[in-house]
């Protein structure tokens, strides 16, 4: 019995319908559900949901082929009964808004949607293999269990403490597994807890029933995988409860993103499993379930695609689907906007198996100018050309210039040259100049957009140069925005290849790399290998950023030093003149000069005494005896005062 294990929640949601694998589903990263028919390798139905932007596709699920119970659906298919078990009808998606849509390949519309059970992004959804129930789990760490009959959730309940990642029905409908921070496994008929399972330290991204055996007699194992673990953990319910570890484990290159396997219905038949990883590598296994096993299990092979190129390139695996013969494999390769499926035949008895495959994993520009009906006709002299290659674009505007005065004198009309346009255009620019001519710029305009998609699409590059000479920044502007988006991204690889030669190119191609990235950044953006279209481009960026930050530091000490040497120069140059300018004299100088001349010296105020008695032996004349009479009367008065001191001190 083969059971789908799904997409992993870190990849983009991708599964096969079940049993005729005659379907594959996937959501790319536009939004858009896509259902390709493996069959005839075409696109078979593609659904657009109304709010696929903001409320993206993050998980789906395929119902499982039965006769559906529904009324509409049971008396449309009442005489089809026996196609409708060989063909996968409902398809169930989950959404980062919380909101399930159920889509009909048999309709090839929206069935019903299922909304009001979940607050956060629906991580996972697994269908009931007998009845007309849906299981969901979200970010808001609540189950939901949906009835497609009325439409509305019949139970909800709390599953862990962390959002719920992944869910798993057992295949008798009795059981379902639950992963948020650990495992559980849930009674469906009472809703509680039937075991716990420990042993993985980040989210849980796969779980997947590996047996069809009822719990009864220790015969009941699942497997597990999750984010950023390279072991794929298989664990055995036991009814001791001795289950706390995994009994088998499963090693891997990288993450497993897909599983799919041939469940085990007896311990005589070996379970087969198929893992596509995040590194784009297949690995196929094949084990007995019968109790533990010590050591890792590798894998009995595995499968690598590449190119056809010189230098062989990768091409990643999207997905896979066990076929009923053990060789037999169904592969689904390339990127998620147009996958290639094949069938192989796979040789287990060797351990590597490489295919190289001649697939374009980028949009080639001559595939997307016939989807946008962008082409250059083939003119010959009896055609008239009217309007050129560009959609939305008026009828030309007449101009008289002297080229086309010229080309009217044959008397025939015919298309001009290349060398007669680039000619038109200097004429026009000049005209417009002196405003002769009404509604030219638009025109010039739109002469430069088809010149410049004709110039990369034949990579000639006098166009190129001719039309990326254009300096003016409006001019670029409407030129970018006027470009065919098919041909936005050979216009980035050839700017990026000018950018690395000349600095003056360089400059001018900046101007052209900015109006890019300002009108059609949304575009690349969707495109699936961006990384690789501009890992060129960025890393060249980066590396002059680098350069330009020593480069300022450089010109600023080189600045400061042309600075010193620009002012000492200047110094030395420019001879001083030291005369006064201007003397400004006080009115009482003199005053305070004598003044100051009159006091006496601090340093000769401790020899004051030696220098009197000099002048009193030197001196003669009426002033000396005046001094000596004020000395003698102020010794008699400094007696009286001591004898009048005395008294009172008797008194």
């Amino acid at each position: 019995m083969a059971a789908d294990g799904g997409s992993s929640s870190l990849g983009l949601p991708c599964v096969f319908s079940p049993k005729s694998r005659q379907y594959l589903a996937l959501c790319a990263q536009d939004g858009r559900l896509r259902i390709w028919n493996t069959d005839s390798k075409t696109l078979h139905q593609e659904y657009v949901p109304s709010a696929h932007l903001s409320a993206t596709c993050t998980c789906i699920a395929w119902g499982p082929c039965r006769t559906v119970k529904e009324g509409p659906l049971r008396k449309k298919r009442k005489s089809e009964a026996v196609q409708v078990e060989q063909k996968a009808d409902l398809l169930a998606m989950g959404t980062a808004a919380g909101t399930l849509l159920i889509y009909s390949t048999a309709k090839g519309a929206l069935h019903c949607t299922l909304d009001g059970g979940h607050s956060g992004a629906v991580n996972c959804v697994d269908w009931h293999p007998q009845d007309a129930l849906l299981y969901s789990g979200s970010d808001d760490t609540q189950i939901v269990e949906w009835d497609l009959q009325t439409g509305k959730s019949r139970c909800k309940w709390k599953a862990d403490r962390a959002a719920v990642t992944s869910l798993c029905a057992s295949p008798d409908g009795k059981l379902l597994l639950s992963a948020g921070q650990t495992i559980k496994m849930w009674d469906l008929e009472t809703k509680e807890v039937y075991r716990k399972f420990t042993g993985h330290s980040t989210a849980i991204t796969t779980l997947c029933f590996a047996t069809t055996r009822p719990p009864d007699g220790n015969g009941l194992y699942f497997l597990s995988g999750a984010a950023y673990d390279r072991l794929l953990s298989v664990w055995q319910v036991r009814d001791d409860g001795k289950d706390k570890n995994s009994v088998v484990s499963f090693t891997l290159t990288d993450e497993p993103l897909h599983i799919d396997l041939y469940s085990s219905n007896s311990k005589e038949e070996a379970m087969r499993l198929a893992v596509v990883c995040k590194d784009g590598q297949l690995h196929l296994f094949e084990h007995f379930l019968n109790g533990p096993c010590k050591k890792p299990l590798p894998p009995s092979c595995t499968v690598q695609m590449s190119g056809v190129e010189d230098s062989p390139v990768p091409i990643p695996l999207l997905a896979t689907a066990l076929g009923s013969d053990s060789r037999s494999v169904m592969l689904a390769y390339g990127n998620h906007l147009q996958p290639v499926m094949e069938r192989v035949e796979v040789n287990s008895s060797e351990r590597h198996i490489c295919l190289t495959r001649d697939v374009k994993t980028t949009l080639s520009l001559s595939v997307d100018v016939n989807v946008s009906k962008v082409k250059t006709p083939l003119v010959n002299t009896k055609s008239k050309v009217l309007v050129p290659g560009l959609p939305g674009h008026q009828a030309p505007i007449t101009v008289t210039s002297l080229g086309s005065e010229k080309r009217k004198l044959g008397g025939k009309t015919t298309e001009m040259s290349i060398e007669e346009r680039l000619e038109e255009i200097d004429l026009s620019t000049v005209s417009a100049q002196k405003g002769r001519v009404k509604g030219l710029p638009s025109l010039q305009m739109d002469n430069f957009a088809v010149l410049l998609v004709q110039g990369l699409e034949s990579q000639d590059a006098e166009i190129l140069n001719k039309v990326f000479q254009n300096k003016k920044e409006m001019q670029i502007k409407k030129t970018v925005a006027r470009l065919p988006l098919p041909a936005v991204l050979p216009l980035v690889n050839q700017i990026t290849k000018r950018l690395q030669g000349h600095p003056i190119a360089a400059l001018l191609m900046v101007r052209w790399l900015k109006a890019v990235l300002v009108q059609h950044t949304s575009y690349l953006s969707s495109l699936p290998d961006l990384v690789n279209q501009l890992g060129v481009l960025y890393h060249m960026i980066e590396s002059r950023v680098k350069i330009f930050h020593r480069l300022n530091k450089l010109n600023g000490k080189l600045l400061l030093l042309i600075t010193q040497v620009a002012t000492s120069n200047s110094c030395i140059d420019t001879e001083v003149d030291r005369t006064a300018k201007l003397v400004y004299e006080e009115e009482s100088s003199e005053d305070d000069a004598s003044g100051d001349e009159g006091l006496p010296d601090d340093d000769n105020s401790d020899n004051w005494e030696e220098e009197d008695e000099e002048d009193d032996g030197v001196m003669e004349g009426p002033n000396s005896g005046d001094e000596d009479n004020g000395r003698l009367e102020s010794k008699t008065n400094g007696d009286e005062d001591m004898e009048h001191e005395n008294e009172s001190e008797e008194e």
